[in-house]
């Protein structure tokens, strides 16, 4: 009897090994507003599965010290790998690892330099950037009647999406419509809040004169919304434009100080890419490219937008 009730219980605990699902994820940074609302996105969502469980760890802006989270997965013979690029040209070699080792991997929201090229059992979750960047400036261009100047912030160079959101301002301005607007200054303030305060308050100090700043996300905007107010400029003077409509940022568009932002879905995000993880580890197949759509926000349409989210 006793061997009977031992092997059931052995059954039991390798019938639940075998259905348990763990997923390693590497985050490019945990200190970032957007990504720590993605990060919990995955991880709310992962709660909510049988047998799922996610073992997420911070590559702190390091590409090394992401590749080797990588490899420490596969080491630990994860399920799958989910990952979201410290540097979008560095990730042909991640894929390689992971091909390699025969363990699914998916990259979540920052595009891989590879992405025509990704490996079987590979896959890219995220929202399509030449949305972002259209949409954000061509409601700046709407607000300026098509005529003024502008400033432009960037995101990390390194970084695809900063990239992708910065031709895309370059190419609504090029239109008919929007090319009244002129580029006066266009630097990288890499996604910071600080970063991006910095950079207005050395515009403002140079004397550079604007009317719109757009910026390639919502935490440089609102930098540089704080380095307009300290330096005592009206914000009824200037369109200010983000991506991404964190929490701050509709605050601040409450408030009357950013114009227009997009809604990046980040928790969508980071549910879709657990859910594209698991199909791979169990062999299904899955699209190469999974966009997960972006939303225009204004303060005419600020109300709507709560209110449905």
């Amino acid at each position: 009897m006793k061997k009977f009730i031992l092997g059931t219980a052995m059954a039991v605990m390798m019938s639940t090994a075998a259905h348990a699902e763990t997923i390693g994820v590497s985050m490019a940074l945990f200190d970032d507003n957007f990504l720590t609302v993605l990060r919990n996105g995955m991880s709310d969502y992962a709660k909510t599965l049988n047998g799922v469980e996610l073992q997420i760890e911070d590559a702190q802006n390091d590409v090394a010290k992401q590749q080797s989270q990588i490899q420490n997965f596969i080491a630990a013979g994860v399920s799958a790998i989910i990952v979201n690029p410290v540097d979008t040209d560095a990730t042909a070699a991640m894929s390689k690892i992971a091909a390699d080792a025969g363990i699914p991997l998916v990259y979540v929201n920052r595009e891989p330099v590879n992405i025509d090229s990704l490996p079987e059992k590979q896959a890219f979750v995220a929202s399509n950037e030449v949305e972002s960047g259209t949409l954000e400036t061509q409601e700046v261009c709407k607000m300026l009647g098509g005529k003024g100047k502008a400033v432009v912030m960037m995101g990390e160079l390194s970084n695809q999406a900063a990239r992708m959101r910065t031709k895309d301002i370059h190419d609504v301005l090029a239109t008919d419509a929007c090319k009244g607007i002129e580029i006066v200054e266009e630097q990288t303030a890499n996604w910071s809040r600080t970063q991006g305060a910095d950079l207005m308050t050395n515009w403002l100090s140079a004397g550079v004169e604007f009317d719109a700043v757009i910026a390639n996300n919502d935490e440089m905007a609102i930098g540089a919304i704080q380095a307009l107010k300290a330096a005592g400029r009206s914000m009824d003077s200037v369109v200010i434009g983000g991506v991404d409509a964190t929490q701050d940022a509709l605050a601040a568009m409450a408030a009357g100080d950013l114009d227009v932002t997009v809604f990046q879905n980040a928790a969508g995000q980071g549910q879709g890419s657990v859910d594209t993880a698991l199909k791979l580890a169990k062999g299904e197949s899955v699209e190469k490219k999974v966009y997960i759509p972006f939303e225009l926000v204004t303060k005419e349409n600020l109300a709507d937008y709560q209110a449905k989210n």
